[in-house]
């Protein structure tokens, strides 16, 4: 069951304060999806590892509000017309929030993996959240983020290229392009630095390409 505790935080583009929810622990349970989607009993821990100011809409993870958090005029530019008006409409759901978090990065500059991560954590929600249309908008979001990464020569250490690699063919599997997916599935074992550790890497590229499976045993 997922244990959660108030917190209180300040926004850097607006200086509000506010309270917000914030997870102590969770108990997983069923392993991980093949997308790396973990669930939990109970309530889902995602949506309340990101946070929203509802005076502004700058949103991000709980560090993204401590006091050296970067703000430029660009930023507070960009959260005041496009967050600030959805912000104070109705409770917004996890992927909503992340979607939020996603775009203060990429305004932030961050890089291009963290930005991926959002998009993907955004995705996840809309499992939990049953919205199949906007699960597929963020997961597209997710792989072409995660593929920029890849392309960097820095932009992912070489010992996790492979995993990445397998996950961007697993969000355009789920995604519904079959042959894009196969194209990155073949490129993992291209990736392998350490067979002995990474071979499952290997074994799972093959199953969702073959014989695709919801769960990892």
């Amino acid at each position: 069951m997922t244990t959660l505790r108030r917190i209180e935080l300040r926004c850097p583009i607006c200086d509000n304060c506010f309270e917000s929810d914030a997870v102590v622990a969770t108990n997983a349970f069923g392993g991980k999806r093949t997308d790396f989607h973990e669930r939990a009993s109970g309530r889902q821990p995602l949506a309340y590892l990101v946070h929203m100011c509802r005076t502004c809409g700058y949103s991000g993870l709980e560090r993204d509000f401590a006091d050296e958090a970067e703000v430029t005029i660009g930023l507070k530019e960009h959260v005041w017309k496009e967050l600030a008006p959805i912000a104070s409409s109705a409770a917004m759901t996890g992927s909503e929030k992340y979607e939020a978090a996603a775009k203060v990065a990429m305004w932030q500059g961050a890089d291009q993996r963290h930005v991926a991560d959002l998009w993907l954590r955004a995705a996840w929600c809309c499992v939990d959240e049953c919205d199949v249309e906007a699960e597929r908008y963020f997961r597209r979001l997710a792989a072409k983020w995660f593929e920029s990464a890849l392309a960097c020569f820095d932009g992912v250490p070489q010992a996790e290229r492979a995993v990445l690699t397998y996950l961007v063919g697993e969000l355009w599997r789920r995604i519904g392009d079959v042959k894009l997916a196969g194209d990155w599935f073949d490129r993992v074992i291209g990736e392998i630095v350490d067979a002995s550790t990474q071979q499952w890497v290997i074994l799972v590229a093959d199953q969702q390409r073959n014989d695709p499976r919801e769960w990892f045993s």
